[in-house]
């Protein structure tokens, strides 16, 4: 099987399963919301989540970047029981640095929601301190976790990862029926620690039969964890800046009115069930290739799959922006208006999605290129650039909050992400030149003029619909059309803009079934 084909069908495998996560995911936002609805427990119980995932994020985000690259070089050298070694080594040394940050957290945990939350005051403050308490742990099981899923990935296994996301969301279904509702909010923070558990422990087995062994041994002193402790902590400063602007927007989101978080975290939800389905199920299938090919130094290889990547990214998450614009409020208040989740709230988190969703190709498209650089063993450049970000979005939540309050935060993390876009775009194409013959503006153009059209449609199905429905049902009817006539509009306008790509894709689909159908 070639490469292209490899990674197409390893794409489809993990979308598959990340849209079983999302869809599970989205259940488990619907039955949170509709017990604790956007109130001042929720806000405690986000940013009790947001404080133990941001030094996760920074770790293992860091570590499983430069990881699989250091492994895959050792691998594709036949030396897999060195590669195996240091992945040892790696896992042994975050496990005992989550342990100590949870011990010192939970001791200090007063302090570290002043630092987190400032705006936090009385019985919200005390809520937030008791759960953090609680969650912290989570960030042990979170790190075994992720290095599980990529070492896994890295030995072409992708369909047991993906799908422990969804177990991840089970539990938490689960025990927001039961411990959240015996227990309240706290329940529901220590459900989310053994659905956690239960992520990484279900992906166990798998790794052992795949080579694995572990061992009490730590090798600090070999060549390759030696490597990973050079890339590891520039990426790692790199992640701390991406972090950096979700310690931003947390800061400033605790001095804003009541449900503020926890519109922004609802509203953040729905925005990443696209970057799921189209870019991370794509990032994740091509980052072993890419990784490989960088070990080669076959740049026209990876100019061609990153610039493919690209261009599937662009064609699916620009519409899919477009709509959650345009239909932003009926979305929301189809999933999430029930039980203590009341209009108010409804509105809130609309608002949020709406700006949110103006910087969605940004976000998505940074996850693709950054993973570029990091397979060239490149992990300085997004740093930097990231600190530039940073500074940018300081910038414009401080002016767009005054005017649209927790909107407001939104619309400049996505102005950041957008501006992050092209930073990155440019510096890989330095480091890549064959990435400036892919037509990239072109198609992003043309993607852009068939979406606008798209909007259209779907503005004026979902304005005809919306005064002559009602109910549940009235609105998943509404919302279902003017989604179903947005996609049909925007394949055409795309096929008659882009005849001769459309034409070629839908005769290799064509040939491709008739193939199947043969064999």
């Amino acid at each position: 099987m070639t490469t292209g084909k490899f990674i197409f069908k390893a794409t489809l495998l993990i979308a598959f399963f990340n849209l079983m996560s999302r869809l599970l995911g989205l259940l488990r936002d619907v039955v949170i919301a509709r017990q604790f609805g956007a109130g001042d427990f929720i806000d405690a119980y986000q940013m009790a989540l947001k404080t133990p995932n941001m030094l996760f994020a920074i770790v293992s985000g860091a570590l499983v970047t430069v990881v699989v690259p250091v492994y895959t070089e050792y691998a594709a050298r036949g030396e897999k029981k060195e590669a195996w070694k240091i992945f040892n080594t790696v896992l042994i040394l975050v496990t005992l640095f989550f342990l100590a940050a949870s011990i010192l957290g939970i001791a200090g945990a007063p302090l570290l929601i002043k630092l987190v939350a400032p705006g936090f005051k009385g019985s919200v403050q005390t809520m937030t301190v008791e759960l953090v308490r609680i969650v912290l742990p989570l960030m042990i099981f979170a790190g075994l976790a992720s290095l599980f899923t990529n070492l896994l990935n890295a030995n072409n296994i992708f369909g047991l990862p993906a799908f422990s996301t969804s177990v991840n969301n089970i539990f938490i279904i689960i025990s927001a029926l039961t411990l959240g509702s015996r227990y309240g909010i706290q329940g529901l923070a220590l459900g989310t620690v053994l659905a956690m558990a239960a992520m990484a422990l279900v992906q166990f087995p798998t790794l052992l039969k795949s080579g694995f062994k572990f061992r009490l041994a730590l090798d600090l002193r070999h060549p390759g964890v030696q490597k990973v402790y050079i890339l590891a902590l520039p990426a790692a400063v790199g992640v701390a800046v991406n972090q950096a602007n979700v310690y931003i927007n947390g800061v400033l989101a605790s001095w804003l009115p009541e449900g503020s978080i926890s519109a922004l975290s609802y509203a953040d939800r729905l925005i990443q069930f696209p970057v799921s389905l189209f870019v991370l199920a794509l990032g994740t299938a091509v980052f072993p290739a890419l990784s490989g090919w960088a070990a080669r130094g076959d740049q026209e290889d990876l100019a061609k799959i990153l610039l493919t990547s690209m261009k599937v990214v662009i064609a699916g998450i620009i519409p899919a922006s477009v709509g959650l614009m345009v239909l932003s409020q009926p979305i929301v208040k189809l999933v999430f208006e029930r039980g203590a989740f009341d209009q108010a709230a409804s509105a809130m988190t609309a608002a949020a999605l709406f700006f949110y969703a103006v910087g969605l190709v940004g976000q998505a498209s940074a996850i693709l290129l950054t993973r570029g650089f990091y397979a060239l063993q490149d992990t300085r450049t997004p740093v930097k650039l990231g600190l530039v970000i940073v500074g940018v979005n300081l910038i414009l939540s401080l002016f767009f909050i005054r005017y649209l309050q927790h909107a407001g935060l939104a619309l400049a993390n996505s102005l950041a992400n957008l501006t992050y876009l092209v930073l990155l775009l440019e510096f890989l194409k330095r480091k890549i030149p064959c990435l400036r013959e892919g037509g990239l503006f072109k198609f992003t153009l043309i993607i852009l003029v068939s979406a606008g059209i798209m909007a259209v449609a779907s503005y004026a199905v979902n304005g005809a619909l919306a005064a002559r429905v009602q109910g549940f049902a009235g609105l998943l009817l509404q919302v279902g059309l003017a989604i179903t006539a947005g996609i049909l509009v925007y394949a055409g306008a795309l096929f008659a803009l882009y005849k001769e790509d459309a034409r070629r894709i839908f005769k290799t689909a064509g040939e491709a079934a008739r193939r199947r159908r043969k064999s």
